[in-house]
């Protein structure tokens, strides 16, 4: 951290908060922490995923009392998804730890590319073809291989769960606030053993995880606000133009 230049330290802590209020208003916006600390430091992979990861512990805790307040997690539908969700995590996390050990950084940044434009898909896809009506909350197994593969590519890049849970449940026809209630629980687990695995690999850099965290936690609050207070189509056109013109250049710049 120290050896960065004061335009990057302030180029990282507003992508944290860019980040914390894309996490709770529509889900995508973990990811940007995840591309400032690869794009604007020589940090490794494993770096940039541990470092990444850390901040979202506090920000799936604060997300998910938000949500909780806000009645959403108090939903029976909502708890056993995100309680599926959460189990599945636990399985799937460490192994995308353990894959980012084997993964280049050239491979890392066509990994990310391809991820960050995978998802932008998602969230154009799902504001083309809303449902006409809010469908029931799909089905355990359904829920438990989504968990399960989110899980492993967030220990991999270095996300939480909202993400690629909220765009694909939104997709399933799960109503937007629940499917982000749901994904901010699955968030805690992600971060958490996520956290443990980089830790133990000492590829957690403390400094810059404080200066994206801090703000990525302010925004977390913001995007909750914005969620309930706004349409946020928008918003989310404006982060699907932003991740589809940072895909190329995450991808070519490993």
């Amino acid at each position: 951290m120290f050896g960065a230049s004061v335009p990057v330290l302030v180029a990282l802590g507003l992508l944290g908060l860019v980040g914390g209020v894309g996490i709770t208003a529509v889900g995508p916006g973990g990811v940007l922490p995840t591309i400032g600390l690869f794009a604007l430091t020589g940090l490794t992979p494993a770096e940039v995923a541990g470092t990444a990861i850390v901040t979202h512990v506090a920000t799936g805790v604060l997300a998910t009392a938000a949500y909780t307040r806000s009645g959403q997690l108090r939903e029976p539908a909502t708890r056993r998804t995100a309680l599926v969700l959460a189990v599945s995590a636990v399985a799937g996390t460490p192994l995308g730890v353990l894959v980012n050990s084997y993964v280049s950084k050239r491979m890392f940044g066509l990994v990310l590319g391809v991820f960050v434009a995978g998802v932008a898909g998602l969230v154009w896809f799902r504001e083309r073809r809303r449902p006409a009506a809010p469908r029931a909350h799909p089905s355990t197994a359904v829920v438990a291989g989504l968990g399960g593969v989110v899980a492993v590519a967030a220990g991999v890049v270095g996300i939480g769960g909202p993400m690629l849970t909220v765009p694909v449940l939104v997709a399933l026809g799960v109503p937007v606030l629940e499917s982000l209630a749901a994904a901010q629980a699955q968030s805690v687990v992600i971060a958490g053993v996520g956290t443990l695995g980089y830790v133990a690999q000492g590829a957690v850099d403390w400094p810059l995880a404080v200066l994206v965290g801090v703000p990525e936690l302010a925004g977390v609050l913001l995007g909750w606000r914005i969620a309930h207070a706004l349409p946020a189509r928008q918003l989310k056109f404006a982060l699907v133009a932003t991740l589809f013109a940072l895909a190329p250049y995450l991808a070519l710049h490993g």
